[in-house]
């Protein structure tokens, strides 16, 4: 009983600060804000959570679980049969997600932290591995290609996701997704069988 109620404090507090954060921004989030929006005495917000940053690592590992998993959807509902649409079929998903998720653009564009970056990149590179495999299998890419042409690929798409959503934090800047989509798919065409 007293298990469940914690998780269900610690659910809680996410709901609030990912509220607090779309509806009010970063700094209005405060540990004493979101216990105040999730009915915890800020006390008790410390019990679960050590800091600020505590928290935004949490909420960044929840939106990374609903992202892969509707990524994981695209990649592998209907195998994508060219490079463009495997390239959109990891950026669709993305951007509809993060246009959905306010909170989850101003944690992973806006105020990132050394625990956000490593959960990011961590992110991106098991994505970008998925995605190799997935190419290399559906002969997208020739067999021989090497894994680092895709973590490159991303490499180059994260920073301009990064331009486009701090250009216009609450949608991505289009013109600048397209070019993203554009840049990595002429990239692994090279290495297109």
């Amino acid at each position: 009983m007293l298990q469940r109620r914690g998780v269900e404090r610690v659910q809680a507090i996410l709901d609030a600060a990912e509220h607090l954060l779309e509806t009010d921004g970063y700094e209005a989030a405060t540990l004493k804000a979101i216990g105040q929006r999730a009915g915890i005495p800020t006390a008790s917000v410390y019990h679960y959570f050590a800091d600020r940053f505590q928290v935004d690592a949490e909420l960044i590992r929840r939106h990374i679980d609903h992202l892969d998993q509707h990524i994981d959807t695209g990649l592998h509902g209907d195998p994508p049969a060219s490079l463009r649409a495997a390239v959109d079929a990891v950026v669709d998903p993305m951007v509809a997600y993060f246009r959905a998720h306010p909170s989850c653009v101003e944690l992973w564009f806006g105020r990132r932290n050394p625990t956000l970056d490593e959960l990011v990149r961590a992110f991106d590179e098991s994505l970008a591995e998925r995605l190799w495999r997935l190419a290399v299998d559906q002969e997208l890419l020739r067999a021989e290609t090497p894994r680092l042409v895709v973590q490159l690929a991303f490499e180059a798409g994260s920073r301009l996701f990064d331009v486009a959503f701090r250009s216009t934090p609450t949608t991505g800047d289009d013109m600048i997704l397209d070019e993203a989509r554009r840049l990595v798919t002429a990239y692994l065409q090279l290495y297109a069988p």
